[in-house]
């Protein structure tokens, strides 16, 4: 069954100029929302996804069936909850699941954009999520959320549209991407690119998608997400069906066939072409030199923030957080921050880790009492 029965859709018919100066001409948004809006529009919450996320943050994702990938998170009676806040969810700009991206049709063309579509930029993903608030006729938000690249938008919020917001979550995230993030990213692109059927992001129509390419791409990133001792506690050098080496070149160890099972599941629901589209700008998010600095960034003394990192997080690691919060410091603006000791890396925001959910429903209890909603 087609997903696009399943997606609620809003269609933007006014232009929208892109960070590269390339011009989006319409576009549409899809989302999703959970909960209801109060009488005063002051209890919006906006969730921003990660890199293979969606809309389908909480409840059952109709289109594959699976739990949304914050359930744990979100929903009624949970941290953010549904039965008091309205949350916004929507998939990014580029992404796969409804918004517009390079699987979606050119309308000068009728036929999918494929690598004619532009290169885009977080700002480009946050100003399209500032044109659905407006959709919705919502003045200021409660709050943005978000982890890992969510946490990035949810920083660009705070930079481009913090007139908009009253508090910013950004959990396991930073205000660029580093050196070495960017070479994992790199990887896994060229491995995509080298796939025979990728064709030049021309494959929409030949029935054969760059499967093995993104499957490498999705093994090499999920390494990044998971600590040492994570991998080691939950595979060690345990082999998968023997107690013996077979001394051939087959899955022989857990650790191969966990990857491989990751790879696999992740390419019957990611389009190619968004993984190098949202891959790319991540790479390009660096607000230390967008803004003139990140104190010029973070300038709104009415927002308020709130940092969680982990303590084992590789990718995004906790002195990439400090520097912002030593920015914003800078201009008396009130800032919560905590690091949570947790062996299981930069997944750990995606899991049940009590001290994060405690740590998140303690701020956002505070900022009832402040707002008085």
């Amino acid at each position: 069954m087609k997903k696009e029965k399943f997606i609620n859709k809003i269609r933007i018919s006014e232009p929208l100029i892109l960070d590269s100066s390339k011009i989006l001409t319409e576009y549409e948004i899809a989302y999703e929302t959970y909960g209801k809006l109060n009488k005063k529009k002051s209890n919006a919450i906006f969730i921003c996804h990660a890199l293979t996320g969606d809309q389908f943050c909480t409840m059952k994702n109709p289109v594959n069936n699976k739990n949304g990938w914050w359930s744990t998170l979100v929903g009624p009676g949970k941290v953010i909850d549904t039965n008091f806040f309205f949350v916004i969810c929507s998939n990014v700009l580029g992404g796969c699941m409804g918004t517009t991206g390079p699987e979606s049709l050119n309308p000068e063309t009728k036929k999918p954009y494929g690598l004619k579509f532009p290169v885009i930029t977080i700002n480009d993903m946050v100003k399209v999520q500032n044109k659905l608030v407006d959709a919705l006729n919502i003045k200021k938000l409660f709050a943005v959320i978000g982890g890992s690249m969510g946490g990035m938008q949810a920083l660009e919020w705070a930079a481009s549209f913090g007139h908009r917001v009253h508090s910013v979550v950004p959990i396991a995230s930073s205000y660029r991407h580093s050196a070495q993030n960017i070479a994992f990213h790199e990887i896994g692109r060229q491995a995509i690119m080298a796939d025979a059927n990728w064709k030049k992001g021309a494959y929409y129509d030949k029935k054969k998608y760059p499967k093995r390419g993104l499957s490498v791409a999705r093994m090499i990133a999920h390494i990044t997400y998971l600590s040492e001792s994570a991998l080691q506690r939950k595979f060690g050098r345990n082999l998968q069906n023997s107690k013996f080496f077979s001394f051939e070149f087959e899955t022989e160890f857990q650790i191969e066939s966990y990857l491989k099972h990751q790879g696999i599941s992740f390419v019957e629901r990611f389009d190619a072409n968004s993984y190098l589209y949202i891959t790319k700008a991540m790479d390009y998010f660096d607000l230390s030199i967008k803004k003139g600095g990140l104190t010029n960034a973070f300038k709104d003394k009415n927002l308020s923030y709130c940092f969680i990192t982990f303590s084992s997080d590789w990718l995004f690691p906790t002195s990439e957080t400090k520097t912002i919060i030593r920015s914003i410091n800078q201009s008396n603006t009130k800032v919560s921050f905590a690091e949570i000791k947790t062996d299981k890396g930069h997944d750990a925001f995606l899991l049940d880790e009590p001290n994060f959910h405690s740590t998140l429903k303690s701020f956002i209890k505070g900022q009832k009492k402040k707002l008085k909603i």
